[in-house]
């Protein structure tokens, strides 16, 4: 009779490595998005240190998104090749010193340097530890994106909760030190844990029309639709990332103590949602999901940018934490299941797409809020997110059902 060989807990080998694997995953995404959010309380700081003005800042986050999305080329073709454990290990522990680099830059052109570095290795780990948690959800058998882009909420949260107070306490050394120690720790557990990619053969089923090109481009115009919204859905999230705390400081009397406070309460909502929004998707269907928390988000930039103070913006942070919660992970899935492509070519193209969004469309709010204000930005986002939603009832990129199950993303040319 055979057995079963089990750990001292009891549990198969194969299934703890499984387990350990998808919590090294829940790792990378939560030290990307606790850097963020560190980041986002950390402006105000920067601004005043440099003496800067909005639309200089503007030109330090266009490095920093132009850092970001070569990162992303690049990490893509890293990733083809080394696989993508190596290059989100690496990535992750090179992260770490980001905000001591940024602290120690007593010019703006050595700012800008330290923004490309933190911008860099964002966006190589992103899509590195985007296409590692794909292989853990296949593993797996059952959705896990949501949930993967819920710690990096939650890190984001936290850092946006616990930003002003260490940079009050600690100083702005002490707390880009504290940070940079939280997130190498953090790094470092999840480098053995992660699981090595085994996407096959199975995974590249493209004909002769939709091979990749020279240069490894779909001819798919359908991947690249999904890009486009993959990037109207993360732009808005860059702009609450990266003025959200200047907003509640300058436009709206908030102290610098509580300048997190939009970003926590955005963060809060979305790693609350995420938490819940496998389960969403597989009852409701993505295309549906994407609708509402489309309605919702722009509901709650209305909200933010119309608010009459600090707490109601908050409100509405909370508010468009809640809608934004699940466009962005529904995407990724309909990219790792996209039909005719390998999901790490599909991955990396939206995830392009999405970073340009994220953060280097987010650059330009310097210009408009120089000329107009940070309330008329806000505002100004809850109509185009409005218009993403409504896009997804016309174009056939996302599936009635989650991308999870056997009815995928089509894969329709625009």
């Amino acid at each position: 009779m055979s057995t079963v060989q089990t750990t001292a807990g009891g549990m198969p080998p194969e299934a703890r490595r499984l387990k350990l694997a998808r919590l090294a995953v829940f790792a990378a995404f939560f030290v990307n998005g606790f850097m963020v959010g560190h980041w986002a309380t950390k402006i105000p700081v920067l601004v005043e240190r440099l003496g800067i003005s909005e639309i200089v800042l503007g030109r330090l986050i266009i490095l920093f998104g132009i850092g970001a999305v070569i990162a992303l080329i690049g990490g893509a073709w890293m990733v083809t090749r080394l696989g993508s454990v190596a290059v989100v290990r690496w990535t992750s522990v090179l992260l770490a010193p980001s905000l001591v680099l940024l602290t120690l830059a007593p010019s703006v052109p050595a700012a800008a340097l330290a923004l490309l570095w933190l911008g860099t290795f964002l966006g190589a780990m992103d899509n590195a530890m985007n296409a590692n948690g794909i292989g853990v959800e296949k593993a797996a058998g059952r959705p896990a994106m949501s949930s993967f882009h819920g710690f990096w909420s939650l890190g984001g949260m936290a850092g946006g909760l616990t930003g002003g107070a260490m940079i009050v306490t600690l100083g702005e050394m002490g707390h880009a030190l504290a940070v940079g120690a939280i997130s190498l720790a953090v790094a470092l557990w999840a480098w053995r844990h992660y699981r090595p990619d085994d996407f096959g053969a199975d995974d590249e089923t493209a004909g002769p029309d939709n091979a990749p090109r020279r240069g490894g481009l779909p001819r798919d115009a359908g991947i690249y639709g999904l890009g486009i919204l993959t990037l109207l859905a993360f732009a808005p999230e860059g702009t609450v990332i990266d003025w959200s705390a200047l907003y509640l400081r300058d436009e709206l009397g908030a102290p610098l103590i509580v300048s997190g406070y939009a970003f926590a309460a955005f963060s809060a909502t979305m790693a609350t949602m995420r938490f819940f929004g496998d389960r969403l998707r597989a009852r409701f269907g993505d295309r549906q999901v994407f609708v509402i928390s489309a309605a919702l988000s722009a509901t709650g930039l209305a909200i933010a940018g119309t608010a009459p103070g600090f707490a109601v913006a908050c409100l509405g942070f909370f508010v468009a934490g809640i809608g934004m919660a699940n466009m962005v992970p529904i995407l990724f899935s309909a990219a790792g299941a996209y039909p005719r492509l390998r999901p790490a070519v599909a991955i990396a193209v939206i995830t392009t797409f999405g970073y340009g969004g994220l953060l280097f469309m987010p650059a330009f709010v310097g210009v408009l809020a120089e000329t107009f204000s940070l309330a008329f930005v806000f505002a100004g986002w809850s109509v185009i997110v409005l218009a993403v939603g409504a896009s997804a009832l016309v174009l056939n990129y996302l599936p009635s059902r989650s991308s999870g199950s056997a009815d995928s993303v089509s894969a329709r040319k625009s």
